[in-house]
């Protein structure tokens, strides 16, 4: 009567190791089959809706869809870049290693390293350079669906990695934007300028700091900002030449708080 019970456990406990080596199996199965429409699902939360991959094809660590600029939630404002957005997707000891290519404006796939931390995350970019028509900014909306700008966009990254801790976001290396023969449906005057953005880490906890530069042209931008927290705040100007006021003026009026020739930028 005593040894009933344990005759019983031992006959059951195959049973038990099977079904947890099936859930084991499926939970492996349904991960090795993942479809890409999770990555997008994932890009488009995380994103806000700012960011969409439309029409994914492939597998969550293989595939590719159209990447999408949005306006966000509820707005209409999109644009989509030619060609497919491919990734790679890599489990690593460390964390997750990702490919990232977009065929109409990169030449060699960015590699980024994402490794999680107690206290939130690092994400590690390899150095690499690509060119963007600058008419995907309108798909972000307000203020770019009104300035609709063109030109290009050449945006370059240098020991460049982005560290998320208890909600500061903390940046070393470099990641530098040149707008190349920038126009806007707002100014007669095409083209209107050259600019550079650059966001440089500042080391040591230091907050990341962001300054604005005209490199050539008849509008000129300048400005400066640091990254606090997770927060922005940045000032800077934009003003006319005054040969090309009337050109100008209407851009102006959008960019920020007009004060005469110049209009007053201010961010966070």
């Amino acid at each position: 009567m005593a040894r009933a019970p344990r005759t019983t456990v031992t006959a059951r406990a195959p049973w038990g190791w099977a079904v947890l080596g099936g859930a084991v199996g499926l939970l492996a199965g349904v991960l090795v089959f993942a479809p890409a429409r999770w990555l997008a699902w994932a890009v488009e939360q995380g994103s806000e809706q700012h960011v969409l991959l439309r029409a994914p094809r492939g597998s969550l660590w293989n595939g590719s869809a159209q990447l999408v600029l949005a306006g966000g939630v509820d707005s209409r404002d999109a644009t989509a870049l030619p060609g497919r957005f491919e990734w790679q997707l890599r489990p690593a000891l460390t964390g997750l290693r990702l490919a990232l290519r977009a065929r109409c404006c990169m030449q060699q796939p960015w590699q980024v390293h994402a490794q999680p931390r107690w206290t939130g995350a690092r994400v590690q970019i390899g150095d690499g350079q690509s060119h963007w028509p600058a008419t995907v900014l309108a798909g972000l909306g307000t203020p770019w669906n009104t300035v609709q700008p063109e030109g290009t966009l050449a945006l370059a990254a240098q020991d460049l990695s982005l560290e998320w801790v208890s909600g500061r976001m903390l940046v070393n290396g470099r990641l530098q934007l040149e707008a190349s023969d920038l126009s806007s449906r707002l100014s007669t005057l095409k083209p209107m300028g050259s600019y550079r953005l650059t966001l440089a880490g500042g080391g040591d906890g230091a907050p990341a700091s962001l300054r604005l530069e005209t490199l050539s042209g008849s509008l000129t931008l300048s400005g400066s900002g640091q990254w606090v927290g997770s927060r922005l705040r940045f000032s800077g100007e934009a003003s006319a030449d005054p040969a090309r006021v009337d050109a100008l003026s209407n851009l102006l009026n959008i960019i920020g708080r007009r004060n005469g020739l110049r209009s007053i930028i201010q961010v966070g």
